[in-house]
């Protein structure tokens, strides 16, 4: 099967080339990575192009000032049965596309833990899994999301689902999940096959990093327009 590595780059000169080291040597010749770039004003652009790998295929000068949509453009131009998506910032272990893959024979998405690390990589958490109690769920997942998108991969065919993203959802990964809880066979696999790095310039972030910061109404705003947006993709498509 051809795999797809997304990734959503934005001002990633600082850690795109430690990255990209981490994720080419597991991809075959016939595999991919789409890089789509939101208008990086840093030498993100200069550091890819650098590599001259036919592999990697680069959508520069988008202007979605948003991760989301910046991830769901670098989605839209994958070709491989299984895409797995990747940070821009992190660093995965050499077994991370062959430990997952056999899990597709059954299932339709697949989440692997991580270790936590800070900017230089130094880990921080032992395990992403134990820290927010991560396991599939529906309600589960409404109520303490732990759908990460750079420990996520899933079949190319769940797209037809998943696609478009709605404008209002928090975050690409809950959305995802959430669909796949719905209509697909999600699981979550206990090895930990990267190091998720947390920095201050990260795009992304963790809901309990802000939780004191967060009023209630915030957070059950968040959790509504992401229902609401779940409950309506699936009575579209009931």
């Amino acid at each position: 099967m051809k795999i797809s590595v997304c990734i959503a780059t934005y001002n990633g000169a600082k850690y795109i080339a430690e990255q990209l080291d981490s994720i080419l040597p597991q991809l075959s010749e016939n595999d991919e990575v789409i890089i789509s770039d939101d208008s990086s004003t840093d030498a993100t652009i200069e550091i890819i192009s650098n590599y001259n790998d036919s592999r990697i295929k680069t959508y520069p000068h988008q202007q979605f000032g948003n991760p989301i949509f910046n991830f769901e453009h670098a989605i839209k131009k994958a070709s491989g049965d299984i895409i797995f998506l990747s940070d821009q910032d992190d660093k995965w272990e050499k077994n991370k596309i062959s430990t997952m893959m056999p899990f597709f024979d059954i299932h339709d998405l697949v989440v692997s833990n991580a270790r936590i690390g800070d900017a230089s990589l130094k880990i921080v958490k032992e395990s992403y899994f134990e820290w927010r109690n991560s396991r599939t769920g529906l309600i589960k997942n409404f109520y303490k999301n732990s759908y990460l998108g750079c420990c996520m991969a899933f079949k190319k065919n769940t797209l037809e689902k998943i696609l478009p993203f709605p404008k209002n959802i928090p975050m690409h990964d809950m959305w995802i999940g959430m669909i796949c809880e719905i209509h697909y066979k999600p699981i979550f696999i206990q090895d930990k096959l990267m190091v998720y790095r947390r920095h201050g310039g990260n795009a992304t972030f963790l809901k309990d990093d802000y939780t004191s910061n967060e009023t209630f109404k915030s957070k059950l705003g968040f959790r509504l327009r992401l229902f609401i947006s779940v409950l309506s993709r699936s009575l579209k498509l009931s």
